[in-house]
């Protein structure tokens, strides 16, 4: 038990480390006020919206980022996948939390363990997509959109891997519900960046 303990704590303050660069990433990209943002800018938005999977969250997610974005596609994909990496950060936050509150049994904190796995390997994929979309413009083009495509559909499986943990597993229903709820909310934000993705040529 004591070993399990270490390891799980090592994982723990991985997780921890992780998000600090997480949250130094998302920074790069910033929402500006939509006050003045011409509408050529947000119509360019609620049209790529329509395109995914969740184009309610998408625009009123997005809509933020107008004047970032402008109506350049790329951009639009950038901001897509930011908003999907605070997403994450904050689901994997939440699960930190939970996983280390007093009185959880040996089989919820297998799941725990085995979902921050899966949460380690989302942000790894998001980062890698992120990288990839650095480099849609030069003679790689198709190779790195198709890593992109690659490595933010590895994310959404993940993202299902960790909730299917708890479906299957004997936990506490109040943590499962709050489990599932972050999760579900990133998986969309994911989703609908994976979407964008595809559109993007």
């Amino acid at each position: 038990m004591e070993k399990y303990y270490y390891n799980f704590t090592k994982l723990f303050n991985f997780l921890t480390f992780v998000l600090a660069i997480l949250s130094f990433i998302s920074l790069q990209v910033q929402p500006i006020s939509s006050a003045k943002t011409p509408p050529s800018y947000t119509n360019f938005i609620k049209n790529k919206c329509n395109n995914t999977t969740y184009p309610t969250v998408c625009i009123k997610t997005l809509y933020p980022y107008a004047s970032y974005v402008k109506t350049n596609s790329i951009r639009l994909c950038k901001a897509a996948l930011n908003i999907a990496i605070q997403g994450t950060d904050n689901a994997a936050r939440t699960i930190a939390k939970l996983a280390h509150q007093k009185g959880i049994s040996h089989i919820e904190a297998a799941a725990f363990k085995d979902c921050i796995y899966d949460v380690k390997d989302e942000i790894s994929e998001l980062k890698r997509t992120l990288n990839a979309m650095e480099h849609l413009r030069g003679a790689d083009r198709k190779f790195e959109w198709a890593n992109a495509k690659t490595w933010a559909s590895a994310a959404i499986t993940d993202a299902e891997s960790c909730m299917d943990g708890f479906s299957k597993t004997k936990v506490n229903p109040a943590v499962r519900t709050k489990i599932r709820s972050c999760l579900s909310d990133e998986e969309k934000l994911i989703s609908n960046a994976l979407a964008l993705i595809n559109h993007l040529y």
